[in-house]
């Protein structure tokens, strides 16, 4: 992303900002906020990891007196120390304003009712779409996730317009609303999908089942949380919210910069945070910079869609794998759904890859064709042949929030 002279003013606000919490404090010791003249300057300093914000914890990246801060909000993880991220009254504003934003560009209006199936607590996606539902004049409906009996009635019962969700979720809801043969039945005209990657197959599922127009929202608890991009109707990149945050595109071994184009980890700056600032946070999310400017007109810049993680990626047999590179293998085999699941086991002494998916045929013979079409496929896109195993629809476990699609056993 271009780095403008006042974005340069800013990003040296916010690293004295940041630099009032005792995280930034050592992370910078010795380094100045008037020291970063350039461009260059800034990409010398070093990257934050989310290492570094659980062993901050709890308040170790407050940068306001406890008094300021108005929320906590910690990461979803469920594995080792938690990140606190302090919200200050400004932060909260800031968010809803940017949610806001994503709601307008998604063509959502006051007229709307939003179904909220994220979850809520100290997670920050539910009360997120919440805030920007209300800034924006539509009705929340804030469910949270599961009771999928009592989502469908409330969606049918209040005239659900816009449903926002995991892609997971949505898929459940839309495969349970067309095995009721409830379509008929809800109003729902647009869906905002976060929280993890997803295929095209997918995405046309989704669609085709609910009837939807489809929004990828983006966003993560570290910097603020889902809101500050979108993608927008022309469907061609998630528009970042610049004035609140600076990205940059990097190699994630090396950790250089790439130019528009390019894929590699999403970095981020916050510009205007006051809890808990961030300095070219390494998110790991893997895009890469659009250039040029979008034919929808908007003035803000964008990033592609995302393909993973970098720490979503698995080594077997010399085979580097990644769900993106998957959904891609799948989505061109007829006959294959969007669901699929793969279990990685060491026996007797070699690295086992079963890739079980879901297609609608019940033919065996058929099927076993359909298996060998795969273990062909996937061999070709990614070097590896895998145990092909079909089963049939909707025998894979859905979720009510993230899919896991990757079962590493070997350790």
């Amino acid at each position: 992303m271009e780095m403008r002279e006042n974005t340069l003013e800013m990003i040296r606000r916010n690293m004295r900002q940041a630099k009032k919490s005792e995280f930034y404090k050592k992370h910078y010791a010795g380094i100045e906020p008037d020291d970063i003249k350039s461009e260059n300057d800034f990409v010398k300093l070093p990257f934050t990891e989310k290492g570094d914000l659980r062993d901050a914890y709890p308040f170790g990246l407050s940068a306001v007196p406890r008094r300021d801060v108005v929320r906590i909000h910690s990461s979803s993880g469920t594995t080792g120390t938690p990140v606190i991220i302090p919200y200050t009254k400004k932060d909260v504003a800031d968010w809803a304003l940017m949610f806001k934003r994503c709601y307008e560009t998604a063509g959502v209006t006051a007229e709307d009712c939003v179904h909220i199936t994220p979850g809520y607590g100290l997670w920050t996606a539910g009360i997120g779409f919440q805030l920007g539902a209300e800034l924006i004049g539509a009705m929340a409906l804030p469910m949270g996730p599961g009771n999928t009996d009592r989502q469908i009635r409330m969606m049918v019962d209040m005239k659900s317009t816009v449903l926002t969700a995991t892609s997971s979720y949505a898929l459940l809801l839309a495969e349970e609303i067309e095995r009721r043969g409830l379509r008929g039945k809800i109003s729902l005209r647009k869906a905002l999908i976060g929280s993890e990657r997803w295929g095209d197959k997918m995405r046309k599922r989704i669609a085709g089942e609910l009837g939807v127009e489809l929004y990828d929202i983006y966003g993560l608890t570290e910097i603020y949380g889902p809101g500050i991009g979108i993608s927008c109707e022309r469907e061609c990149g998630m528009h970042m919210w610049t004035d609140y945050l600076y990205y940059e595109i990097i190699n994630s071994k090396t950790g250089k910069r790439l130019k528009p184009g390019e894929s590699g980890e999403l970095v981020i700056t916050t510009l205007q945070k006051e809890g808990a600032p961030l300095m070219r946070y390494r998110t790991h999310d893997l895009t890469r910079e659009m250039a040029g400017d979008c034919p929808c007109g908007s003035e803000y810049p964008r990033i592609d869609t995302l393909i993973g993680r970098s720490d979503d990626m698995v080594k077997v047999k010399g085979a580097i794998i990644y769900p993106s590179r998957v959904d891609e293998t799948l989505a061109a085999v007829d006959g294959v759904s969007s669901e699929y699941q793969i279990m990685i086991d060491h026996l007797n002494g070699k690295d086992i890859l079963t890739l079980y998916f879901e297609t609608p045929e019940g033919d065996e013979s058929a099927r076993k064709h359909l298996e060998k079409t795969v273990e062909t496929a996937f061999k070709a896109k990614i070097g590896l042949t895998p145990r092909a195993k079909a089963v049939g629809m909707r025998e894979l476990p859905r979720s009510e929030k993230k899919s896991t699609r990757i079962f590493d056993n070997r350790y």
